[in-house]
Parts: structure tokens; sequence; C-alpha cells
């Protein structure tokens, strides 16, 4: 039995497919090429532009002062933010009105206010003088608003767990705190991990918009840059491939933290799996459904 949900491509499709590869390939050479050579000639690939780069002290500027100061603004406002998220999430699913509405309006309001704005907000608001500064203006922006959004997907992750499993717990005389923490969210995590991970994603890109009141950050860093030595463009493209690696790395890390506590195997295996198992016997797979 076939393994994917579409019929295997025969000789002559396959066939097809490699000239189309073929022909993307080149274009794609061909457009990248083609970028090279007008970079050049706008003097874009001059040396004297890119030297920061490859300078000692400019790359422990943008190594310590700039990336570690990234990450620990990201890890500390993913940390708080999973906790604020959990706390509105659980209350948006409580059966009391004056918990629930509460909750309610704080998530959508930090959904729907621009994430910059916010920043600013608390940076002129509490931030300057001899407030709490620019690091902790862009953490408690990116707290408030990641927050919003997780408590969203901890509330769709609980909701989509059987509702048999919280019934059965009922019936055994639980309450509803022991039903969902031991119960419910136990099981909302292997639904909830992937767009967590994806926000960490997010959350970690958007400390750049500390470039704006002037936090501690690649960005910062990169400006300084950029304002001494006339290289927008360079700089620009040394930022954007420093966050893109340490994306593609914290995406690779949490993949396999995921396989690792949850056990997740990919989708096309399962369904192999479930389809041999199914072949068996009609019976064994309705009480495996149940």
């Amino acid at each position: 039995m076939s393994n994917v949900l579409f019929d295997v491509p025969g000789p002559r499709t396959r066939a097809r497919h490699r000239i189309y590869s073929l022909v993307a390939g080149a274009l794609l050479l061909a457009a990248l090429v083609g970028l090279v050579l007008f970079l050049q000639d706008r003097g874009e690939l001059a040396y004297d532009l890119w030297e920061p780069f490859v300078t000692p002290e400019y790359l422990e500027a943008l190594l310590v002062d700039g990336l570690l100061n990234t990450l620990k603004m990201a890890a500390t406002a993913v940390l708080m933010a999973v906790v604020l998220g959990v706390v509105l999430g659980v209350g948006k699913l409580s059966d009391h009105r004056f918990v629930r509405w509460p909750c309610w309006l704080v998530v959508e309001f930090f959904r729907a206010v621009p994430l910059l704005l916010l920043i600013v907000f608390v940076f002129f608001t509490y931030g300057t003088g001899d407030g709490i500064g620019s690091y902790w203006s862009v953490v408690i922006g990116l707290t408030l608003y990641n927050g919003a959004v997780l408590a969203e997907v901890f509330r769709a992750g609980v909701l989509a767990v059987p509702r048999g499993q919280a019934e059965a717990a009922y019936a055994l005389g639980m309450r509803k705190t022991q039903v969902m923490v031991t119960v419910l969210l136990p099981q909302a995590v292997k639904i909830m991990l992937p767009a967590i991970i994806s926000q960490c994603v997010v959350a970690l890109k958007d400390t750049s918009l500390g470039y704006y009141v002037l936090a501690p950050g690649l960005t910062t860093i990169g400006r300084s840059i950029w304002t001494e030595f006339g290289n927008q463009f360079q700089t620009a493209t040394v930022l954007a491939a420093m966050y893109i690696v340490v994306n593609l790395l914290l995406s690779a890390l949490a993949t396999w933290v995921q396989r690792r506590l949850v056990g997740e195997k990919a989708p096309l295996a399962g369904l192999a799996a479930g389809a041999q198992a199914g072949g068996g016997g009609g019976g064994a797979a309705v009480g495996a459904g149940d």
C-alpha cells in the first residue's frame, strides 16, 4: 500500500519533473549571477565595506554585545510569555465570568496592539530616566504580545484534547483544576508544541524592534557599524544571515526536543502504520479510533 496521499508518479511524470527542476535551477542560478553582477557594478562588493565583519573587534561586538543580548532578551521574554499565556489561556477557559472576561479582554487587546507601538509605549512610560531601561522595555513588550498569542495556543490545545478524556476524569471524582493540570495539559503539550516553537522563533526575530529604543542587541550594534562605515547593505546582509542561522538552530533544537520528549513521528509514517493496521481488520481499526 502506498504511504502517500496521491498516486505515485510514473516514468514520464518523473522525467517531466526533472526537466522542471533543471529549468528552475538554471533560472535561479542566472538570477544569482545577475544579482552578483549588479552588486559589483554598484560597488557593494568592495572589500572596505565588508572589512568590519572580518575584524576581531567588530566580530566580538556583534557576537557578545549583539547576539548574546538578543538571545537573552528572547529567552527571558519567551519564559515570561509562556507563564502569562498559561494563566490567560486557563483563565479564558474558566467557568466564572469575572475571570473569563478580563482574561479575554487582556488577550484581545495585546494581540491587536502593534508590537513596536507597545515597546515604544513601555519605554517612554517606564523606561526613560531612572526607569526600567530599554532592555526590559523590549522584554515586557515581547512578553505581553507573545503571552497573548500563546494564551490562544494553550486554549486551543486544551480544547483539542478529546472530550472523553475530561469526562472520564470527572467521572472519577476529579475537580476541574485536577483535570486541567493532570489530564488535559499533559496531553495538550503534543498539540501545542509546534505552535510554541514557532512563537519562540517569532519572539527572537522581534527583538530586532529594540533598535527603535536603543536596546542592546544585533540591530543596535549593526547601526553603530553602518553609521561609521556607511555600509547599510553589507550590515543588513550579515545581520539577516545571523538571524537566519540562529532561527534554524532554534527550530532544529526544538524539533529534537519535541521528538525526544513527546515522541512525535512523521505524519506519513503514522498514516502508513495506521493504514497497515486497518488493513488487518476493520474491528481493530475502530477499536483503536475509539
